[in-house]
């Protein structure tokens, strides 16, 4: 398979909702399964295993290399976030009858449960912000390069990481120089240091790293790097400021995961909240 194709999967949803799969609300909740969208049909399963061993075969250090180098010049279109997150909602899928929330109601979701649970502003913006780094897709990235659960490449893959059978097609499993537990890396050398499998994490963490929080960029940044903030898998890698940060991405986690309902936000009631929000910490465009 060509590691440019188109695919596999058939809408950014089938990721997050295997994620309610594999990692159910640990508190009970009056939601039903229906309004989770917490599906186990055979066919969306088989549909997240091709895309995980797409994800796998071809995330590889040199990858990751080659669309930093593509990527982080940010050449590829100037926008406001609203621009941003109006650009991304051409992503939904309307031939999917399951889906019926496009991304600016997601983001509005994940923040407005944020708010109401009273954390500071900065929380609030980065449950809005979290997911715009997916505008990679309509830049032409393939699915596999731009969601799923993130891992470190240039060190052996973690049997933590979610279908570790896959690496078994990866390059990097042979290469001597990536395939130990520390690799290219040296212990306790900080994730800052760490190479992340490309994908909307890492691209929006590099276009607001100078404007928000350190620990509003660790939730961005490692939000879906489920191997270490559930499984904890490579702390050999991290520093002590990493595990403490790591407490912020734990609480933001359930927010993303959870914060889905059946009734969609007002979003013209909520948008001059937002739009002050966003003033606030951002420019008024960014460079994608």
């Amino acid at each position: 398979m060509d590691a440019t194709a188109n695919g596999p999967m058939h809408n950014l949803d089938d990721w997050e909702d295997d994620l309610l799969n594999r990692y159910p609300d640990p508190e009970p909740s009056e939601k039903s399964e229906e309004e989770f969208r917490n599906y186990i049909d055979s066919d969306r399963v088989d549909t997240v295993k091709e895309f995980y061993r797409v994800n796998h075969k071809f995330q590889t250090y040199d990858f990751v290399t080659q669309k930093e180098n593509e990527f982080l010049k940010f050449d590829r279109r100037e926008m406001s976030i609203w621009e941003a997150i109006d650009f991304l909602n051409t992503l939904v899928d309307d031939s999917d009858p399951d889906i019926d929330l496009d991304q600016l109601q997601h983001l509005l979701q994940t923040s407005e449960a944020i708010r109401a649970d009273g954390h500071p502003d900065w929380f609030v913006l980065t449950g809005f912000l979290h997911d715009v780094g997916k505008v990679l897709c309509l830049f032409g990235e393939p699915q596999w390069a731009v969601v799923g659960d993130t891992f470190p490449v240039g060190c052996a893959f973690s049997d933590k990481i979610v279908y570790p059978e896959f690496f078994k097609d990866n390059p990097d499993t042979y290469n001597e120089k990536y395939n130990t537990k520390l690799g290219v890396y040296e212990e306790n050398c900080g994730l800052d240091t760490v190479k992340m499998s490309w994908g909307h994490d890492e691209y929006l963490y590099q276009i607001l790293k100078d404007y928000l929080p350190e620990p509003a960029l660790y939730m961005i940044r490692y939000h879906s790097f489920y191997s270490q903030h559930r499984e904890n898998a490579y702390a050999h890698l991290m520093t002590q400021k990493d595990h403490e940060m790591f407490e912020w991405v734990k609480k933001f986690n359930p927010y993303d995961l959870y914060s889905k309902a059946p009734v969609p936000p007002d979003s013209k009631k909520l948008r001059p909240y937002y739009e002050e929000l966003v003033k606030k910490y951002l420019p008024e465009t960014l460079k994608f």
